[in-house]
C-alpha cells in the first residue's frame, strides 16, 4: 500500500532524528555526526543545514513545537465546542492528549525537558523556547476564561503547572514507574478546574 503521507524534508528528516537523539542520549549525545549517522545522511548533511551546535538545538526546537502544535490542534478545536457541557468534556479532552503525550510522544516531551534544561543556560535559546511557549499558554488562558475563570492569567499558569507536573512526574520523576491511565488524568483534571472555578457556573452544576 502507497503511504498518502508526503516524504519529509531533509530539515523535518535532522529535526525528527535530533529530538530521537536527545530522547534517547540527553544532550551529550547529539551532535552534527550522530544525527547524520542515526538518519542514515550522508556525512556533513547535518552541518550544512546547521553548521553550529546551537543551530542544530534550534533546529530541533522548531521541528518540536511544529509536531506538538499539530498533535494539540484536535484537543484546541474541541475545546472551542465545549461549553454546554463545560469541565467534564474539557477535562476529557486534555487527558486524552496528556496520555496521548506519556505514550505515543514520549520521546518528544523528553526531548522537551532536555531542550528546557538547556534554555536556562543559553539566552538565544531561552528566547525561542519563551516564544513558542506563549503560544501553547494562549488557547489555556482562552480555556479557563470561557469556563469562567476569574483570573484567567492565574488560573491558566495553574493550569498548564498542573499538566507539565504530571508529564514530568511520569516521564522523569518519581512517579515514572507507572503511567497514569487517561481516566485517572481526568479525574485529577476535574478535581483541578472545579478547584479553581467553584465561583463559576460551571463549577457550580458540577
Amino acid at each position: 500500500m502507497t503511504d498518502p503521507r508526503p516524504p519529509r524534508s531533509r530539515p523535518d528528516i535532522i529535526g525528527d532524528t535530533a529530538i530521537a537523539l536527545l530522547a534517547e542520549r540527553g544532550l551529550r549525545g547529539l551532535t552534527h555526526r550522530a544525527v547524520d549517522e542515526a538518519a542514515g545522511l550522508p556525512p556533513g548533511s547535518t552541518s550544512n543545514h546547521a553548521r553550529t551546535r546551537s543551530a542544530l538545538l534550534e533546529t530541533a526546537f522548531a521541528r518540536l513545537v511544529e509536531l506538538e502544535k499539530a498533535a494539540m490542534a484536535p484537543a484546541v478545536g474541541r475545546e472551542a465546542t465545549v461549553l454546554p457541557t463545560g469541565v467534564d468534556a474539557i477535562a476529557a479532552a486534555v487527558a486524552q492528549l496528556l496520555h496521548q503525550t506519556l505514550t505515543q510522544r514520549r520521546a518528544q516531551t523528553l526531548a522537551r525537558f532536555e531542550l528546557a534544561l538547556e534554555a536556562t543556560r543559553r539566552p538565544e535559546l531561552r528566547e525561542i523556547y519563551d516564544a513558542a511557549g506563549a503560544a501553547f499558554r494562549e488557547p489555556a488562558v482562552q480555556l479557563v476564561t470561557l469556563l469562567g475563570a476569574a483570573d484567567p492569567e492565574r488560573q491558566a499558569r495553574a493550569f498548564i503547572a498542573w499538566c507539565e507536573g504530571v508529564l514530568f512526574d511520569s516521564l522523569a520523576g518519581a512517579g515514572s514507574r507507572r503511567t497514569p491511565t487517561a481516566q485517572e488524568l481526568e479525574h485529577g483534571l476535574k478535581e483541578l478546574l472545579n478547584g479553581m472555578l467553584t465561583a463559576g457556573p460551571d463549577a457550580e452544576r458540577e
